[in-house]
């Protein structure tokens, strides 16, 4: 019983009708057609810095300048790499995604009349 009145709390007929329309499902394909390639992209990027440090380990330990080597560089790309990758999803998520969100939130608005602001 107690199942069944938690599925009834949970159900909101605003959120069904707006999770069907062509406009949340154009939202949904426009985050995961970043965030998927970004995230596979970033852990391959992370894969080749772990397995270059595993098993290339005289090219990692090429000293570039003074006592920096090659897997400080790789080391300290990644952290450019992850700042780099948040601007651009920013960027993204600003241009692209935040208004067609704030679009389907105003219809979700108008359609619980204003109870959920």
């Amino acid at each position: 019983m107690t199942d069944a009145h938690d599925q009834a709390a949970r159900h909101d007929p605003v959120y069904d009708d707006l999770a069907a329309r062509p406009e949340f499902a154009e939202l949904r394909s426009r985050y995961r057609g970043f965030v998927i390639p970004a995230t596979v992209a970033f852990l391959a990027w992370y894969a080749l810095y772990v397995l270059m440090s595993m098993f290339a380990h005289d090219f990692m330990s090429i000293k570039v300048v003074g006592n920096i080597n090659i897997a400080l560089v790789f080391g300290l790309l990644q952290f450019l790499t992850t700042f780099a990758l948040a601007y651009v999803y920013s960027r993204y998520s600003n241009s692209r995604l935040d208004p067609l969100a704030a679009q389907l939130a105003d219809s979700y608005y108008d359609g619980t009349n204003g109870r959920e602001r």
